[in-house]
């Protein structure tokens, strides 16, 4: 006697994904590996079609049709929208939605520059967003991610993005007022540290390293540092500096020479600049 066949698992969508990126697909990773959500309880919308099969292989559901009002019709029974476009699309999805009842659950918007006030109304009026700011290293489980409560937001609103951030890296919480600062210093921050190993593998080609070999230098040189960062909380990074820096050795010429170029002011310069352009944009969106 032949057993009958088991019919697969049909599970309610929990979360709806608009815009399938690189970040969002790191996001869905990390939740998935670390069993906050199964695959079948993601619904998906991306006009691209490879990143919509390469959802449907990882077995989430793809929305029937192209628009965000697909994703929210998935949503009947509950669940959160993640917001995961670019920041110029927030039109097309507020136009996506013009016809579609108000939704009134919340809203996970990782668009930079795109303030919650702008969000809640592409959403209608009604819903509760949470503002995220992640940074590229989630790509690895190891980003930083600012949190925010929206427009609209209650407590408890933010439960779902600490859980989904927080197995993808280190999340922060703070006022919205701060979002710009925190792109300027963590979201744009990996920049930053590349363009620096960018001088350094150009300075070992100037000094007759071939290009791979200063490369593959200043690349361990930034895994090996930020890794002694990371294991030393006792430490600031002023302190572990000084104990690289012996008196009238190599690396106390080296930074004297970046203190007479001002170096420091100029990187706090920048940075300060990466926030203002934040706020400029912002307002732009």
């Amino acid at each position: 006697m032949t057993k009958p066949e088991s019919k697969p698992e049909t599970l309610a969508p929990k979360l709806a994904v608009i815009g399938a990126g690189a970040m969002a697909s790191a996001i869905l990773e990390g939740a998935f590996g670390a069993g906050l959500l199964r695959p079948a309880e993601v619904v998906v919308v991306e006009p691209d079609e490879s990143r919509r099969s390469a959802m449907a292989a990882r077995g989430c559901a793809i929305a029937q049709g192209s628009t965000s009002e697909a994703a929210l019709r998935a949503l009947a029974h509950g669940g959160v929208v993640l917001l995961a476009t670019k920041p110029q699309s927030l039109v097309d999805v507020a136009r996506a939605l013009g016809a579609s009842p108000l939704f009134t659950g919340v809203v996970i918007s990782i668009l930079a520059g795109a303030r919650s006030e702008r969000v809640r109304e592409a959403f209608g009026g009604s819903a509760r967003v949470v503002r995220v700011m992640p940074n590229t290293p989630a790509r690895i489980g190891l980003g930083v991610s600012a949190i925010a409560m929206g427009a609209g937001a209650q407590a408890g609103d933010d439960a779902m993005a600490l859980k989904l951030f927080g197995a993808v890296g280190e999340v922060v919480r703070v006022e919205e007022a701060m979002m710009d600062a925190f792109t300027a210093l963590a979201g744009s921050g990996p920049a930053y540290i590349f363009y620096l190993a960018e001088a350094m593998a150009q300075a070992g080609v100037e000094m007759g390293f071939d290009p791979r070999t200063a490369d593959a230098v200043a690349r361990a040189v930034h895994r090996g540092s930020a890794e002694l960062l990371a294991r030393s909380p006792g430490e600031s990074a002023a302190a572990l500096r000084a104990a690289v820096t012996s008196k009238g050795g190599t690396t106390e010429a080296a930074i004297q020479s970046m203190e007479r170029a001002s170096v420091r002011e100029a990187i706090v310069r920048a940075i300060v600049a990466a926030r203002d352009r934040g706020a400029e944009l912002s307002k732009l969106a």
